[in-house]
């Protein structure tokens, strides 16, 4: 017995033995480990806190984006915690941080300064939610739906079925288009030509016809047609139909066009196509 004590005390010096020293305090196998278990700890930790803000705001009367971004802000609050006592384990304290944070700044001025910017970007878009999980965007010709918004990028799943990674800062530096910023509904417009001649009161009747006979479209706001222009070859419509269902907005569309042609087919409407007329003429050279 008395030697199994001795070989616990031998392995508990082992690890306690000072390795080096850092700010003055001694630094050891055990402070190490110890450092380690509170770190993959904290982000245990910090993925069951979001997971449990996501279950407590669940049936909460709360937009999904506010609901996301409070999630994801107790977790990485929860992950700060958990570095700052990582730090303190191994005696490193606030004002050594000071002092790493200035050697770290110089660090971010030769290669970091990416990845700086789109952390911060990312807690500007959880804070001011400029875009929020659900958002149908398009930024720099990428266009698809927000699935993830993370630390340093946001995920975009498109249309085609394809998962998009894009940096967080460009949410921030680039002109981005929300379709979900101010609601759950967009206006769509299809331009048409007709032959000149033709009935234009019959025209707008079968238009907002077509548009009202699609599901998809909303019967309020109405759809509404407006005579655009007396153009070179046609006269130009416009329709203007409102829906809800963005993510399809394509079809949508295409289904109308069909239905509008279909349609102008069976009441004799012409859509004109542009026409020029060619003249030719010949000179005739009468030397003598």
């Amino acid at each position: 017995m008395n030697s199994f004590f001795e070989l616990l005390q031998s392995f508990w010096h082992y690890l306690s033995y000072p390795i080096f020293k850092v700010s003055g305090g001694p630094i050891s196998l055990f402070s190490i480990g110890l450092a380690i278990l509170i770190l993959v700890v904290s982000i245990k930790v910090s993925k069951v806190t979001e997971n449990f803000v996501n279950t407590f705001l669940k049936d909460k009367e709360i937009d999904r984006g506010v609901k996301g971004s409070l999630s994801r802000m107790a977790r990485y609050l929860v992950f700060f915690a958990g570095i700052l006592i990582t730090l303190d384990t191994v005696g490193i304290g606030l004002n050594s941080l000071a002092a790493i944070g200035a050697v770290l700044m110089v660090g971010v001025g030769f290669g970091l300064q990416n990845i700086t910017q789109n952390f911060i970007s990312g807690l500007i878009i959880l804070m001011e939610r400029p875009i929020k999980n659900g958002d149908l965007v398009e930024v720099k010709g990428v266009s698809g739906r927000v699935v993830d918004i993370r630390a340093r990028y946001t995920v975009i799943h498109t249309r085609d079925d394809v998962a998009i990674i894009v940096p967080n800062s460009q949410f921030i530096t680039e002109q981005v288009t929300n379709e979900s910023f101010s609601g759950d509904k967009i206006r769509l417009a299809i331009s048409i030509g007709v032959a000149y001649g033709s009935d234009v009161g019959k025209v707008k009747e079968i238009l907002i016809k077509v548009a009202s006979g699609h599901s998809s479209v909303l019967s309020f706001p109405a759809a509404d047609v407006h005579f655009k222009n007396f153009g070179d070859s046609s006269l130009d419509f416009k329709l203007l139909i409102w829906i809800s269902d963005m993510w399809n907005h394509e079809k949508i569309l295409s289904d109308l066009r069909f239905s509008i042609d279909q349609a102008f087919r069976e009441e004799d409407i012409v859509i004109p196509f542009p026409q020029r007329d060619v003249h030719t003429y010949s000179t005739q050279n009468n030397s003598q």
